[in-house]
């Protein structure tokens, strides 16, 4: 089969949590293709235990140009601060609100706090993302495009996920609700739906652990059709895809990348 290729050079591009899991994988996907890369996350060292060299070092190492922000995407003034960063290159071209939080409880066991950590980062940080993006946009009448990271979650509950099923599914409804609003000015504005993905996302995960779930055919993949976890490098192609003129013609859309998760 054909291997895919997108040209985002000349493109600035904004990552949030892009220092680790899918949203480094898809930083360096849009590095490789050509683009100025601002990684926006809370931390600057990476999560993942086979990285040691944070984004934008590696990035500047390998490609081209990088710059990190310190962001807590919760924060207005934080994500105003990634999109000044970003004018300094010419302006955003590609928004990924990436970055993202997983508190388990059921309806009965989670905690309020935990739930409003959530929905700071879940959702509230792709509602900021998307619009402070948007208004740079518009501002200079240079639209482009905005791609979010939901989940198989947006759509389907999982036991002892309701807060997180919450969240993502605001995910969708922002995803769909921004690209309505923002169709006629050119901007488009997508998500991408992963499914069970093999990173650090869950605080403490071993190597040990992390390939073990990925291997264990009766738990973790029990429900996937394709017979196999997820890696970030799976998720970073599509996300590119809705970001590139190839989808020119798409909009308010959620892109399942979950080796068949959803229809099992």
């Amino acid at each position: 089969m054909g291997t895919a290729t997108f040209d985002f050079s000349d493109d600035v591009v904004i990552v949030t949590g892009g220092s680790s899991g899918i949203g480094r994988a898809t930083a360096l996907e849009f590095a490789e293709a050509g683009a100025t890369v601002v990684v926006a996350d809370v931390r600057h060292d990476p999560k993942d235990l086979d990285a040691e060299t944070p984004t934008d070092d590696f990035i500047r190492d390998s490609w081209g140009d990088a710059h990190y922000v310190e962001t807590d995407v919760s924060d207005p003034d934080d994500v105003e601060s990634v999109v000044e960063a970003a004018r300094e290159f010419g302006g955003v071209d590609v928004m990924v609100n990436n970055a993202g939080l997983f508190r388990g409880g059921s309806i009965t066991d989670l905690d309020a706090t935990d739930l409003d950590a959530m929905l700071g980062v879940n959702v509230r940080g792709v509602f900021l993302g998307t619009q402070i993006a948007a208004r740079d946009m518009l501002d200079r009448d240079d639209p482009g495009a905005i791609v979010n990271t939901a989940s198989i979650s947006s759509s389907l509950a999982q036991h002892g996920q309701v807060g997180y099923d919450a969240t993502k599914g605001a995910v969708r409804m922002l995803t769909r609700g921004a690209a309505l609003d923002l169709a006629d000015s050119g901007i488009r504005v997508n998500a991408v739906a992963p499914g069970q993905i093999a990173t650090e996302f869950l605080e403490g995960w071993t190597e040990e652990a992390k390939q073990s779930a990925a291997d264990d055919e009766d738990g973790f993949l029990k429900d996937i059709p394709m017979g196999r976890a997820g890696v970030p490098d799976d998720v970073a192609p599509a996300v590119c895809y809705l970001a590139s003129d190839a989808a020119g013609y798409t909009t308010g859309e959620l892109l399942h990348v979950d080796g068949g998760w959803q229809v099992a």
